[in-house]
């Protein structure tokens, strides 16, 4: 059997247990960013399977776009990255629907 070689560790542990690997990242034909998809990238920069450069290179996103999903998790947490989280957050500010 044959291991594709890649920049990184295959793996990584997270604080609670869980094991996060290079398959759990979202394909790089991803086009579509649901916030699970955001997450994954996230925790696989933030524990060490991708560096941030890769992972902008590989999704094509903007330094500026992945620090604010870095910003939206450590403050809000995960659910901060859902579109629908930040349509009503918009809309509790103005008062009336977007």
């Amino acid at each position: 059997m044959y291991l594709k070689k890649v920049d990184g560790p295959r793996a990584v542990t997270l604080p609670d247990g869980t094991v996060l690997t290079q398959a759990d990242l979202p394909p790089v034909t991803t086009r579509r960013w649901v916030a699970s998809r955001k997450a994954a990238v996230v925790r696989g920069v933030i524990y060490g399977l991708i560096s941030q450069e890769g992972a902008q290179e590989r999704y094509g996103i903007s330094a500026e776009e992945f620090e604010e999903w870095v910003r939206a998790v450590s403050t809000h947490g995960e659910d901060a990255l859902k579109a629908t989280s930040v349509q009503k957050y918009v809309e509790n500010i103005l008062n009336c629907p977007v």
